[in-house]
């Protein structure tokens, strides 16, 4: 096996022991405060009557917080078919399950067959890829409108807890590795993509930062999620 498959399938073990005790943690607690931060850039940029792609959705609270909220439909992927087994009973209890669409699997190599949506999310998502260049790139072509993402601050001690965390995964044998990666890279990849940011915002770990399509583009991103739409029939508007 190679280490790329072996870090996709150990990540989906790692995050699926925790999907029951995620959907409980959010049922007490809701949104953690670097969410509520990503909430308030997403409504700044608009988001009402939305298409939205969570990336790493976990158990969809985040998107479906916001579906109650104004957006109008989301699609959720993720490694882990424990998470989204939570994320559909969630949905089915909210009422949401017309509403939503889940797919298990890397987003990277499930891209070409999920439509654009308006708004896509990437929350504490890009830090637990490897590649960071390549799962931007491809999800910020989904984002016809608005593209969001948390990450670890690039400091030392956001660092130093994920040297210490990727040392324990090690002794127990799991072959999912957190990463910290320069937001400063992440913001010329983005740029080059015709976004520009419009909201940024921050905790003492995690960095969130929301960014808008430059209005040069938008024509062309329509026009692209038309052809999209009108070939694949899995498409979530």
């Amino acid at each position: 096996m190679t280490s790329c498959c072996l870090h996709k399938r150990d990540t989906a073990r790692f995050f699926g022991w925790f999907a029951r005790s995620y959907r409980r943690r959010f049922g007490r607690e809701g949104l953690e405060p670097s969410q509520k931060q990503l909430v308030e850039g997403l409504m700044r940029a608009g988001i009402g009557a939305a298409t939205l792609l969570e990336i790493g959705c976990g158990t969809g609270y985040l998107h479906q917080f916001l579906l109650q909220r104004g957006a109008a439909r989301a699609m959720g992927v993720d490694l882990s078919e424990k998470m989204l087994d939570e994320a559909r009973g969630t949905a089915r209890e909210r009422g949401l399950s017309g509403r939503t669409d889940y797919r298990a699997g890397d987003f990277v190599d499930l891209a070409d067959a999920i439509a654009p949506a308006d708004a896509v999310i990437l929350d504490k998502v890009i830090c637990c890829y490897p590649d960071a260049g390549t799962l931007v790139r491809e999800s910020s072509r989904k984002a016809a409108r608005v593209y969001a993402f948390t990450i670890p601050r690039n400091r030392w001690w956001p660092r130093l807890g994920i040297a210490i965390g990727a040392m324990l995964l090690a002794l127990i044998r799991c072959g999912f590795r957190p990463y910290v990666h320069d937001p400063a890279m992440i913001d010329r990849w983005l740029a080059e993509a015709r976004f520009e940011r419009v909201y940024e915002n921050q905790t003492l770990i995690w960095l969130t930062r929301v960014y808008s399509r430059r209005a040069d583009q938008e024509n062309f991103l329509q026009e692209d999620s038309r052809t999209d739409l009108s070939r694949r029939p899995e498409h979530i508007a």
